[in-house]
């Protein structure tokens, strides 16, 4: 479980996505291979904006994606599954991610707002993501 520390502060939240539906769109399981990503902004703890940005890469190298979203002023990622590259990256750049987020892109926004996502670990014992531990 996480809980979200954030209070009465703004934030912008992105969360990688399956299609360009914003929040009835589900968690891509990927983070790098992900079409979209869902940018949603937070005040005091509701969602006050949604959009669907499509991921600009047809290509992308280390880096690319944490610096894009980083451009578009994101403070949080919620994936379910990220290398370790990627998250050193969003580290450096100063936003928080929390992976293992799964389901419809809405219910794991408000959850994590609410202090109740529950994350699914898993994906961590998955071949896809063994390759990008260095």
């Amino acid at each position: 479980m996480y809980r979200s520390i954030w209070g009465d502060m703004r934030m912008r939240v992105a969360v990688p996505s399956v299609d360009g539906r914003g929040l009835e769109s589900e968690v891509a399981t990927h983070f790098g291979r992900a079409p979209y990503y869902t940018v949603v902004d937070v005040k005091e703890n509701e969602i006050v904006n949604v959009r669907a940005v499509r991921q600009p890469f047809s290509q992308h190298a280390p880096g690319d994606i944490p610096n894009f979203l980083k451009s578009l002023g994101v403070d949080v990622v919620l994936a379910y599954g990220m290398g370790v590259r990627a998250q050193e990256f969003f580290s450096s750049l100063g936003i928080r991610v929390v992976t293992g987020a799964l389901g419809r892109i809405g219910d794991v926004v408000k959850r994590f707002l609410s202090g109740t996502l529950i994350t699914d670990d898993s994906w961590r014992l998955s071949e896809e993501f063994r390759a990008h531990k260095r």
